[in-house]
């Protein structure tokens, strides 16, 4: 599989579990519904990121906040290193898939950004 179809697929599926980890946040805390429309632009920026700029150098540096976005997820919900188990299965699936897509959406983004830049570098030529 092509390394670009890979970053893409991998962008949108972290995209997809944030979406519903935020949405399962939000259900359980009715003080953050106050701050829906902050998300709705950041992921409206990660998807046009994703689909429109997915072999620029832009895209690459979108996707990889995104995926870091993803991946400190288990952190911030994790207390002293343990996820609380009072929120259910789902919500701590939903954790450990995100922060696994989120790591590799960064992995493959940090690649493409290096690979873009190095062909950028002018190659100096033995005369």
């Amino acid at each position: 599989m092509k390394h670009n179809v890979m970053l893409t697929v991998a962008s949108l599926l972290t995209l997809l579990l944030t979406m519903i980890h935020l949405t399962q946040d939000i259900m359980r805390e009715a003080d953050a519904t106050n701050m829906i429309p902050i998300p709705v632009v950041v992921f409206a920026v990660w998807l046009y990121g994703t689909l429109m700029l997915s072999d620029r150098i832009w895209g690459y540096i979108i996707m990889l906040f995104g995926g870091l976005i993803g991946a400190a997820m288990i952190i911030l919900h994790s207390k002293a290193g343990v996820i609380s188990n009072s929120r259910g299965f789902f919500f701590v699936w939903t954790l450990f898939a995100l922060s696994t897509t989120g790591w590799f959406t960064m992995i493959l983004s940090a690649r493409g950004i290096w690979t873009t830049l190095r062909s950028r570098r002018p190659t100096l030529r033995a005369q």
